[in-house]
């Protein structure tokens, strides 16, 4: 009778268990498809990182990697526009914070607030207010973040450097003396990519000489874009353009990096999924490749957030639940972003498995002036952002500073 009794409360138990879903499975099926344009050597790998966690937790469920290749997502964000609002979205899609969430798909009926998955996962208590404020439209949260990155970073090839016998420039004086040493060596001093790359490189110019204060100011219209200042950045761009790859508009972020992997070009001003693809090919940060913020913008974070949506409709609501899970999750975030090259933007991270730049990194946002990224979604809606592309794409071939501070005034006063 005892060993009967015994049996009975073990049989208990284990159904006690699993309907606690404690040490089994998540029941979720079907088959879940995530949008993203990660494609490139380290997010790539980055994201399969978490697909693998995802696969794990959910075996049952197919899961659809749709990613449309093409930095920042200049490719892959027609694709997303076109099937939102034809009324065929993905089950989640990859979408920065700030400005390009909020005023993009935050003001149309697109997206299923995510307010509830927080609640149920405890995320209020590892998510700061910062971080939750731009996720979100009053009340509605509206994505769940996976990383932070940080979008003002210059990347330099050690041995180069050394071999030149010339300093890592902090300051644009300093960027110059060695581009002109560089120059002459017959290395390009700078490698820079395709159109977004060239909008990319001219915020971190702006940032630079403007300062935090006046850089913010731009975005709210407290500080104009035909200011002296202004002008100024724009001139230190166009100059810093002549010691530019003269193919830089064939040439994709990644495949700018590479010439400074191989040496043919000595620095490139990315953010730090570059430090993702550096390790990807094989390179260890503070060995084969160094780091520093942009000339002029030591003491500054420029920031932005790599989020996943719920659309409204989704075909698979569930799987897209538990993805939007993993990429929230401690255990998603800790394998995702030592590969990408981002921080996690929860604060419980295990830190002891992010390398030296990554630690910095998170050193750094915990006590610099934060700022947000105009190329990567953070500061300024995505019309604005177009504007402001056809302007530096522009700038680019005629070289005309006035003319393009009135054509940033006219882009800003159009979008504030």
């Amino acid at each position: 009778m005892k060993k009967i009794l015994i049996l009975l409360l073990t049989a208990i138990f284990a159904i006690s268990l699993l309907f606690m879903g404690v040490g089994c499975k998540e029941k979720v099926s079907g088959e879940v498809e995530v949008f993203s344009w990660w494609t490139a050597g380290g997010e790539a790998e980055g994201l399969q990182a978490m697909i693998d966690i995802f696969n794990e937790k959910y075996p049952d469920v197919e899961f659809i990697n749709a990613t449309v290749a093409g930095g920042a997502g200049v490719e892959a964000k027609p694709v997303l526009i076109s099937r939102l609002t034809g009324g065929d979205p993905p089950d989640s899609f990859q979408v920065h914070a700030g400005h390009e969430l909020i005023d993009t798909w935050g003001v149309g009926d697109y997206l299923e607030p995510v307010n509830f998955i927080f609640e149920e996962e405890g995320w209020y208590d590892v998510y700061p207010e910062d971080m939750i404020s731009i996720l979100s439209k009053g009340d509605d949260i509206l994505s769940v973040p996976v990383n932070i990155h940080r979008s003002n970073v210059l990347w330099y090839n050690k041995a180069v450097f050394e071999e030149n016998g010339i300093e890592v420039p902090t300051t644009f004086d300093e960027f110059f003396a060695a581009a002109d040493v560089l120059k002459a060596a017959g290395i390009t001093p700078l490698a820079m990519g395709e159109a977004w790359t060239a909008t990319h490189l001219f915020e971190n110019v702006l940032l630079g000489v403007v300062g935090a204060d006046d850089y913010v100011g731009l975005m709210d219209g407290s500080v104009k874009w035909d200011s002296d200042g202004v002008k100024e950045a724009i001139q230190t761009y166009v100059d810093i353009l002549d010691y530019v790859n003269a193919d830089n508009s064939a040439l994709g972020w990644d495949e700018a990096a590479q010439y400074v992997i191989d040496g043919t070009a000595a620095m490139t001003v990315m953010g730090d999924w570059a430090e993702g693809y550096f390790k990807s090919k094989g390179l260890t940060p503070d060995v084969e490749f160094g780091y520093v913020p942009s000339p002029g913008t030591s003491g500054i974070f420029m920031a932005l957030s790599d989020t996943f949506c719920l659309p409204k409709g989704a075909p698979n609501r569930d799987a897209a639940i538990a993805w939007l899970k993993i990429c929230g999750s401690k255990e998603g975030q800790d394998a995702f972003n030592p590969i990408k090259g981002s921080i996690p933007s929860r604060t419980d991270a295990d830190i002891s498995l992010y390398d030296v730049y990554l630690k910095s990194a998170i050193d750094d946002f915990g006590s610099n002036i934060i700022t947000p990224s105009i190329q990567h979604g953070a500061a300024v809606s995505e019309t604005w952002l177009v504007a402001i592309g056809d302007v530096i794409t522009l700038l680019l071939a005629d070289k005309d500073v006035d003319a393009a501070a009135a054509a940033l005034q006219a882009a800003a006063d159009e979008n504030l």
